[in-house]
């Protein structure tokens, strides 16, 4: 591709990265914030000294409490489109970046089927992979001596899953000439599993991430939440991003009063 091109196609992965993002944030708000208030809520509650476990919800906070720097309000609204909307430009940019690489090296797909698959590439790989691995765990729960290693494991894993992933497609690509694009892919995916799954049994576990106390259905809710939220929002970008790049790479119709037709952009090839 030009680098006009390119460059084209990264503004309209952050826009779509953007647009994504307040979707997810309506999402997460809607569905996830219950489960974090509960959730902090219930560790308030643990936490408590006896004599104030039981005190009146709507009670004033005593005098040598140490008063939040945010409130939970801020948090659960400007707080957290602030960080999803970052977060969906930043990935958004990337994957557009993705896009530009895969649009004709990963079979003859049009720019919406693309862009779709690298939508649903990005999410399993930087996210689903990870998640299933160490899972999302609640705010204010947990041991919070092991938040950095648990924080440096969680990474860990994104980086061995994405560089796997890619691993991936390059030997897909090799074997496709002797196997068949569809035995090549099964091929490829499969080994991308077997060697995920020697690396869930060699990585250490969380399994101090979670008092044995928190209840089990409010952190299956938070967890479901997590993922679901991430889930709409690289549906969301694929659908938006597909749209804005099938406007600018599909072939323009012919005019007609003769003139010459622009030509269409080429997917990249080899």
């Amino acid at each position: 591709m030009h680098a006009a091109t390119v460059r084209r196609l990264l503004v309209r992965g952050m826009v779509a990265g953007l647009l994504a993002g307040l979707i997810a944030f309506a999402f997460a708000y809607v569905v996830g914030e219950p489960s974090i208030n509960d959730s902090i809520a219930l560790e308030q509650t643990q936490s408590a000294p006896a004599g104030h476990a039981h005190h009146d919800a709507g009670a004033a906070p005593a005098a040598d409490e140490e008063e939040e720097l945010v409130s939970r309000s801020v948090q659960s609204t400007f707080g957290l489109a602030t960080g999803l909307l970052v977060y969906g430009v930043a990935l958004g940019g990337l994957a557009s970046l993705a896009f530009c690489f895969a649009f004709g090296r990963i079979g003859r797909f049009g720019p919406q089927a693309t862009a779709a698959l690298v939508a649903a590439g990005t999410f399993t790989t930087v996210y689903l992979v990870p998640f299933l691995k160490y899972p999302a765990t609640p705010p204010a729960v947990g041991n919070p001596d092991t938040i950095g290693q648990r924080t440096t494991l969680f990474f860990l894993m994104i980086l061995l899953s994405v560089l796997l992933a890619v691993g991936a497609v390059v030997i897909g690509r090799r074997l496709a000439p002797r196997l068949g694009n569809w035995n090549a892919t099964v091929a490829a995916g499969v080994g991308f599993a077997v060697v995920m799954a020697v690396l869930f049994l060699v990585l250490p576990d969380n399994g101090d991430a979670v008092k044995e106390t928190f209840p089990a259905a409010l952190l299956w809710d938070f967890r479901m939440a997590s993922l679901g939220m991430q889930a709409v929002l690289w549906a969301g970008f694929g659908l938006i991003f597909g749209a804005l790049t099938e406007r600018l790479l599909a072939p323009r119709p012919a005019h007609r009063d003769g003139d010459a037709v622009a030509e269409p952009v080429r997917p990249a090839t080899g």
